[in-house]
């Protein structure tokens, strides 16, 4: 891969992701860029991805990665971290079946509908609370949009009480919720302490949730899980399963605000808010970069030569405005339109576990915070949204707001 001059650097730390992505597709369809120190092939357009996704030569199992590249990685990154891990992220085939199957269950289209009742109340909370919080201008990204997927995934995980607090701080720091601190990786390592504890005290006292399938599944005869596969797992899902889902909040909520006609279309019901959670994972897409795929063999993807052992990139928020999928609407936000689909919850096997837990939070919570507080606006900010910080989030740190009167 000729990358020792990439024109393109994915920038953690870029104020418009977006203008970036115009300039990624207008390079190419498949272009090398380097990412947090490494050097690999990022698909821009819907269609390429796509096809990344599904190729049968390129796999997410880190042992096709080039030993030379993998040596000259940068240690302590994103990209490093997930290159690492352990989980049913990187595994493919028998060996991710094994790994998925314990957890699959729990997050089926009719067991999560079942938890529309238990999401509900605890959005209708959360209302509550920012409805006696003082007036003036609050960050609803933090008091809202983070602590239901987090207070729910929490639940379903059945991480102990006495311990949510010390978890909900370190990832926090580790996720980039708020306003806290660059440097995550103490943060982490706490992190990774911590789930060790919590894993140990479901051995100890099993219940029904997703930890103590995972130790169960740790313990059986066949297809066993190693201890370190389910630390990763539990890891995977904590973070996973609530932290992109904070994204699509916080990025629907913003986009409504500022597009008053469709907000007004949507509390008419004209259109339902469904079709607001797609247009954002389309338009906005919670995750914008996502690594990596290694080439099995040399191939071909949009007439480049791949060899063996070279890394490929998921441009997703850049495929959600791919003008060649979404034609003359790709750059604009349209919830009246017909919905499209998207790749923001991936394609193929490693398809995402929790979508439609996300869906399901992200219909709810939006419902009950704009149907609360019909007066919410965007508080004035001088210095504008702060970006994550971080090459596969796309949202801000913080959204103010000024909620204004309460519904009666």
């Amino acid at each position: 891969m000729d990358t020792e001059n990439a024109e393109f650097v994915l920038d953690p730390a870029t104020p418009d992701v977006h203008a970036d992505n115009v300039r990624l597709r207008e390079a190419g369809a498949l272009i090398p860029v380097e990412v947090e120190g490494v050097r690999a092939w990022a698909a821009t357009r819907y269609a390429t991805l796509a096809a990344v996704l599904t190729h049968p030569d390129l796999s997410r199992d880190v042992s096709h990665w080039d030993p030379a590249a993998k040596a000259a990685a940068p240690p302590n990154t994103a990209v490093s971290k997930l290159a690492s891990d352990t989980s049913m992220l990187n595994a493919e085939g028998d060996a991710h079946h094994r790994l998925r199957a314990p957890v699959s269950k729990s997050f089926s289209a009719r067991r999560v509908e079942d938890l529309r009742p238990r999401v509900a109340r605890l959005a209708a909370s959360h209302v509550d609370r920012l409805a006696a919080m003082p007036p003036g201008p609050l960050d609803l990204r933090l008091e809202f949009a983070y602590p239901i997927p987090r207070d729910v995934i929490s639940e379903l995980m059945g991480v102990p009480s006495s311990l949510r607090e010390e978890l909900h701080e370190l990832t926090d720091v580790a996720a980039r919720v708020g306003d806290g601190p660059d440097d995550v990786a103490d943060a982490r390592r706490q992190l990774c302490r911590l789930l060790d504890e919590i894993i140990e005290i479901r051995r100890d006292t099993p219940g029904e949730d997703l930890i103590t399938d995972l130790i169960a599944a740790s313990e059986q005869e066949e297809d066993r899980l190693t201890r370190s596969e389910v630390r990763d797992t539990v890891e995977l899902l904590f973070i996973a399963g609530h932290v992109t889902t904070v994204n699509l909040i916080t990025n629907a909520a913003r986009v409504m605000l500022t597009h008053p006609d469709q907000l007004a279309a949507v509390r008419s019901g004209a259109r339902p808010w469904s079709a607001v959670v797609e247009e954002t994972m389309r338009w906005d897409s919670p995750i914008a970069h996502f690594p990596m795929r290694y080439a099995v063999r040399d191939l071909e993807i949009e007439g480049m030569p791949v060899r063996k052992g070279e890394a490929v990139i998921g441009c997703f928020a850049s495929a959600g405005r791919d003008p060649d999928r979404y034609g003359e609407r790709a750059e604009r936000f349209d919830v009246t339109a017909p919905t499209q689909s998207h790749l923001s919850f991936g394609h193929g096997p490693h398809f995402c576990l929790g979508a439609p837990l996300a869906r399901l939070e992200g219909e709810v919570a939006l419902a009950a915070l704009f149907a609360a507080f019909p007066d919410i606006r965007l508080a004035n900010q001088e210095n504008g949204w702060r970006p994550l910080g971080t090459v596969l989030g796309n949202s801000t740190r913080n959204l103010p707001v000024v909620l204004g009167r309460r519904a009666e």
